[in-house]
């Protein structure tokens, strides 16, 4: 079943084998820079080191980020991809990012994981406080629209090649499954 885990470490193998498979594809909502390449545990940790402070509203971030929950979207103990949640648009997000950004690595795709996990970060977008939240995607991407539109987003218009539509949580349906946090209360990652 599709639930969500905060970054660990302890998913190394199974992270690192999604990052490998997505290859020269980019990785939305992994929170790993375009170009960045991350080998090995030790820079595992770091990575998820910081992209865990990005979840605290008050952390100081660098120029140009927001606080934003980083997911891993998993299957039993399988990471297949990732869910970017931030919690604010700042004035690129608002025109090219939006509020959620996911991926699911390409031999688990067409199984219904992407809207799974597009539900359950709706619930943690409740969570936050977001009464509506802003979905993009390149106007090629049919497979995304249909998963931003079969989780309630409604077309608002396409700026620079990016398709925008906005969820209104207020209607938006209760997702089903889970959400793993850290019980410290660390919170999940920033994208």
């Amino acid at each position: 079943m599709t639930h969500l885990v905060t970054p660990d470490a302890r998913w190394h193998d199974s992270w690192a084998g999604t990052i490998r498979e997505f290859g020269d594809e980019f990785p939305h909502g992994s929170g790993i820079g375009e170009g960045e390449v991350l080998e090995g545990r030790a820079a595992c940790e770091l990575f998820v080191a910081e992209r865990l402070r990005f979840a605290d509203p008050a952390a100081r971030l660098p120029d140009g980020m927001v606080p934003c929950d980083y997911f891993w979207i998993a299957d039993g103990d399988e990471v297949i991809g990732f869910v970017a949640l931030r919690h604010r648009l700042n004035d690129w997000l608002f025109e090219m990012g939006g509020h959620i950004g996911y991926s699911v690595r390409p031999s688990r795709r067409r199984q219904g994981h992407a809207g799974r996990a597009l539900a359950l970060a709706l619930g943690r977008a409740r969570e936050l406080g977001l009464d509506r939240v802003l979905l993009t995607c390149d106007e090629d991407n049919r497979a995304s629209r249909l998963t931003i539109e079969g989780g309630g987003g409604v077309y608002e218009d396409t700026r620079n090649g990016k398709q925008r539509f906005w969820i209104d949580l207020t209607r938006a349906a209760t997702p089903e499954g889970s959400v793993s946090r850290p019980r410290d209360g660390a919170g999940a990652a920033p994208a």
